[in-house]
């Protein structure tokens, strides 16, 4: 009878351990996937740096205060652009208003006619 409550600590201690595992390889993964998305958004600072010029830059901050998903979208596409070798030289004003007009139809386009 002496060797069955030993068992059962056994067990208890073993479901201890492997909760500890568990979350020290939680701990870890979590760890390694925040660094990974600090490296890709350095990565992704350093190239709109490279491909944007101080007035497409500026543009793309003002517009990214009022419509956050808006800002990222065109972040993620000039990247993205960059990453395919389609941009020469550098995105300058004018290209960056071509682009907020294409990624944001006109909310104002619609006609209301009065009778």
């Amino acid at each position: 009878m002496s060797g069955d409550p030993s068992e059962e600590e056994l067990d208890e201690l073993r479901k201890k351990k492997m909760e500890q595992l568990k979350e020290q390889q939680e701990g870890e993964d979590g760890e390694a996937q925040q660094a990974a998305q600090q490296q890709a958004d350095a990565q992704k600072k350093a190239i709109l740096r490279q491909h944007l010029s101080d007035g497409a830059r500026k543009r793309l901050n003002t517009v990214k205060m009022s419509k956050p998903d808006v800002g990222e979208q065109i972040e993620q596409q000039v990247v993205a652009l960059a990453q395919s070798g389609r941009i020469q030289g550098q995105i300058d004003e004018e290209k960056m208003k071509q682009l907020l007009q294409e990624l944001t139809p006109d909310s104002k386009s619609f006609d209301i006619k009065r009778r």
